[in-house]
């Protein structure tokens, strides 16, 4: 059976041309920038052939504007500094001609903060032509792989290279090399409201915990549940029982409603709508509301059953 690819091939899958040799016989990191522009153009020229290592400015290389990952821990970007004071810069940068004298960081943004902590003047890089899509996948691909990105980060990006690449989730999960379920996971995290999506951000509550609140479906209950798992530091196991525990009493409160006759009779073009829902998706459909507004609750019986569900519904 051939092989999935995926992210085990590492950035390589998406660096054509490399120079394995060039990659590990790296130019003196301490040496001071060329006095001969000519020469360094040149330089840059041989990388762009050959996949070579070349010095570059630091004040040359800006950001790429699709790097996902928003935020550096401090603490941990003056470790790595102190690391390249005592060792040097192990893996060169890689980076793209921008056409104005500058570079964009297409993988190694983190390196090059930490070597202008450590002082550094210059960096060795390769450089290579990339479509705005690759620049994009690249960076999405370095960051995941050394798990860089916190969950909002890694969902942000996701989305931008579908919409950039126009991608589905099935394909976008073949491109980064992550199983489909995990991509669409990452996705939902997006649904979330602004405080919690920053509670996310800052690690202060865990993907699980977000998938519980994600599973209660009232606004009200969620912030609730949301409170619960800030102030009283519910395991997601607990997150789990409770979002359950809240969903069942919203339900058993919209029953008594119908009970009471606080909801009025269907219109028949509610009911004729909802039949036509039960038959294209397979499953119980009820629609609850009137013709302005309301809402529909699908039912599934298994993993199986909502997947099939969630294609039906994507196409």
């Amino acid at each position: 059976m051939a092989r999935k690819p995926g992210l085990g091939r590492g950035l390589d899958a998406l660096l054509p041309g490399g120079n394995e040799k060039a990659d590990l016989d790296f130019p003196d990191i301490s040496a001071g920038p060329d006095s001969e522009g000519l020469h360094r153009k040149a330089a840059v020229k041989r990388s762009l052939s050959e996949g070579s290592v070349v010095q570059l400015a630091l004040d040359r290389l800006i950001p790429n504007p699709a790097q996902p990952r928003k935020h550096f821990d401090e603490t941990e970007l003056r470790e790595l500094a102190d690391s390249i004071t005592e060792h040097g810069i192990i893996q060169p940068i890689i980076a793209a001609d921008s056409g104005d004298g500058s570079y964009i960081i297409i993988a190694g943004e983190r390196r090059i903060r930490a070597a202008r902590l450590a002082g550094f003047v210059e960096v060795p890089a390769i450089v290579r032509e990339y479509t705005g899509q690759k620049r994009m996948e690249i960076a999405l691909i370095e960051n995941i792989q050394r798990s860089n990105l916190n969950p909002i980060e890694e969902a942000a990006a996701y989305k931008n290279l579908m919409d950039f690449a126009r991608l589905s989730q099935e394909e976008l999960a073949l491109r980064v090399g992550k199983n489909r379920s995990t991509v669409t996971n990452a996705l939902r995290l997006l649904k979330l409201p602004a405080n919690m999506q920053q509670s996310l951000e800052n690690r202060s509550i865990s993907p699980g915990h977000a998938r519980a609140l994600l599973a209660v479906s009232d606004k009200k209950l969620r912030e609730k549940l949301f409170k619960d798992i800030s102030g009283k530091g519910l395991s997601v196991r607990d997150a789990e029982k409770r979002a359950l525990a809240l969903n069942s009493a919203s339900a058993a409160e919209d029953e008594t409603e119908q009970a009471a006759g606080f909801i009025k009779a269907r219109p028949p073009e509610i009911v004729d709508m909802e039949e036509k829902f039960i038959e294209k998706l397979g499953t119980k459909v009820s629609i609850e509301g009137d013709l302005e507004k309301g809402r529909i609750r699908i039912d599934y019986f298994s993993m199986d059953d909502l997947s099939r569900l969630y294609e039906i519904i994507e196409q």
